[in-house]
């Protein structure tokens, strides 16, 4: 018999270890506090956060065209001074340009605007009767029960006994005893109109709260220059950095990742600049081609909206569609078939053309997450929440491509296996073969002895 050699036996599998070692256990709370503190830092710092994601948005941006200048022996740092240095004085040179007229159509604006409340307010007086009519009224009439429902919650309950109760029953005698006051009944239009004035100052308040301390916004303003110019100056700096942070196994992944959102952002970005300007023209245009008052100023609320997707041009359609009923309806409705002409051809060619696939946001996804962002950090978060929602799908559609494509191998291979099982195969054939035995000799062709 051969002899085995022993040291080429496996070694005895040693006792699977089961349950959590207290180094494990202590590992494992330090990782949760870690993380607990760094949500709460990083709240803590929302704003300056939101801002330092707008300067690396704009600094992938600047870093494009610092690459091409670089070809011509340009200093990186100069280049990248140049491009953002350069940007601001042509946008204040084109505001210092059309200033008097934004100025001068901006408080024709405001002085038109109440004009266009009361029109629309006597467009709905004249059709009460009708259906428009009835769904006014009903929601007026919910209006006013909410209002009532709300004022008996926050009324003040009356205490138990002692000293109170005299001074409540003598409150009481005294409301008795008091004429009752004749209040005239509010109309459906009126609740209307001031449930709208009070929304627009409560939206008003909430969105632009941040602008109302004008020294942090300038230093915020200048903060965001100066990130801008220093991330476009040495983009490969800050990512080495985060690259640091990576396990050396994933780098590689996490580097083709990050080169990915870079693309995504920087087209992004492009393309609502692009679009801005276009959007501002060509509304600024078939406003003054419907006769529709400050035209310029809403064309340029309607430039300046388009940076926020899907809820900017709503927000900018409803001044032109006022201003609109400060002529007529009709004109009124005008405006808005416009308004929704100008979106549909926008949505469907120009964005597309300039963003060639390279980001594809479902609108559910894009409105719930303005939705979130706008709730949780104010108009801010309103503003990066589709460029940081693109960044966050980046490497989810990577991954979901590489599962797909592992999906179709696994499916490919699974059908090539059954289409070898499920073979055609003669039955004859078969037979023979199970006929000849397993160990026949083989034969010569002329049929003699070996």
């Amino acid at each position: 018999m051969t002899s085995i050699d022993e040291t080429l036996l496996p070694e005895p599998l040693a006792p699977e270890r089961r349950g959590w070692r207290t180094a494990d256990l202590t590992r494992a709370a330090f990782t949760i506090l870690a993380v607990w503190f760094g949500l709460q830092l990083l709240w803590s710092v929302r704003s300056l956060a939101i801002l330092v994601f707008l300067a690396a948005l704009f600094g992938i941006s600047v870093a494009r065209g610092v690459d091409i200048l670089e070809r011509y022996r340009i200093r990186r740092g100069i280049a990248s001074a140049l491009l953002v240095l350069g940007t601001l004085g042509a946008i204040g040179g084109v505001l210092a340009l059309t200033a008097p007229t934004l100025i001068e159509q901006g408080q024709e604006l405001r002085r038109e605007f109440p004009a266009a409340v009361t029109k629309v307010q006597t467009w709905i007086d004249s059709r009460k009767g009708g259906l428009l009519g009835s769904l006014i009224s009903s929601a007026a009439g919910t209006a006013q029960t909410l209002d009532s429902a709300t004022s008996a919650a926050l009324a003040p309950t009356e205490p138990a006994g002692g000293a109170g109760t005299a001074g409540t029953a003598i409150g009481r005698a005294g409301a008795q005893t008091a004429p009752p006051v004749a209040t005239a009944p509010e109309s459906a239009t009126e609740a209307i109109k001031r449930r709208l004035t009070d929304g627009i100052g409560s939206a008003t308040k909430y969105l632009f709260s941040f602008v109302s301390n004008t020294l942090a916004a300038f230093a915020a303003f200048v903060l965001l220059i100066f990130l801008a110019m220093y991330i476009g100056a040495e983009p490969e700096v800050y990512r080495g950095w985060m690259l640091a942070m990576v396990p050396a196994t994933s780098r590689a992944q996490v580097r083709i990742v990050l080169d990915e959102i870079s693309t995504v952002l920087r087209k992004w970005l492009v393309t609502q600049l692009i679009a801005m300007v276009v959007i501002g023209t060509v509304s600024f245009t078939v406003l003054m081609l419907l006769g529709v008052k400050a035209a310029f100023a809403l064309g340029f609320i309607a430039g300046l909206m388009e940076f926020i997707p899907t809820v900017g041009p709503i927000l900018s359609a409803v001044p032109a569609i006022l201003m609109g009923f400060v002529d007529s309806p009709e004109k009124a409705l005008a405006v808005g078939l416009a308004y929704w002409g100008i979106q549909f051809v926008e949505n469907n060619l120009l964005i597309p053309y300039l963003m060639r696939g390279e980001m594809d946001l479902p609108p559910a996804i894009t409105i719930v997450a303005q939705t979130l962002m706008t709730l949780v950090f104010g108009f801010l978060g309103l503003m990066v929440a589709v460029p940081l929602t693109a960044a966050v799908l980046v490497p989810l559609r990577m991954m979901a491509e590489r599962e797909n494509a592992r999906e179709k191998a696994l499916v490919k291979q699974h059908k090539s296996q059954r289409d070898l099982m499920h073979a055609d195969v003669k039955p004859d054939e078969v037979m023979e073969v199970a006929n000849s035995g397993p160990d026949e000799p083989s034969r010569p062709e002329g049929g003699g002895h070996p």
